[in-house]
């Protein structure tokens, strides 16, 4: 009989990115968490709660890492960001590309807590 690994899934870690209040409805950010560009979006606050989003911040069209510079808005209530360079519209929910349907980028979960915009990374 030979002995045989148990490998643990490796758990998500949430990381800490800024305030709350320092985030600006409508408008995006970067934040650099380990080696990973992350373009962080506030789109606006209802009664149930903050409207956060966050996907890579690499546009994969252009190569560059601008999507948090994007213009945000919504294509038939699907809240998107333009990329500043060609203009494709990505899904803030999906992470699908409106325009190039082969392309898309990475989508990760946002929390708030205790006033601090969390980010988490699989």
């Amino acid at each position: 009989m030979t002995a045989g690994w148990t490998v643990s899934p490796r758990e998500n870690t949430w990381e800490t990115v800024c305030r709350l209040e320092r985030l600006q409805p409508g408008r995006g950010v970067a934040a650099l968490l380990g080696a990973r560009q992350v373009a962080l979006f506030r789109t606006g606050e209802t009664p149930e709660g903050e409207f956060l989003y966050a996907i890579d911040n690499l546009d994969p069209c252009s190569g560059a890492a601008v999507l948090s510079r994007g213009i945000v808005g919504d294509r038939k209530g699907e809240p998107v960001v333009a990329s500043p360079v060609y203009k494709q519209a990505f899904s803030l929910v999906t992470g699908r590309c409106l325009d190039e349907p082969d392309k898309a980028v990475a989508v990760y979960r946002v929390r708030v807590e205790n006033g601090w915009v969390q980010v988490e990374l699989g």
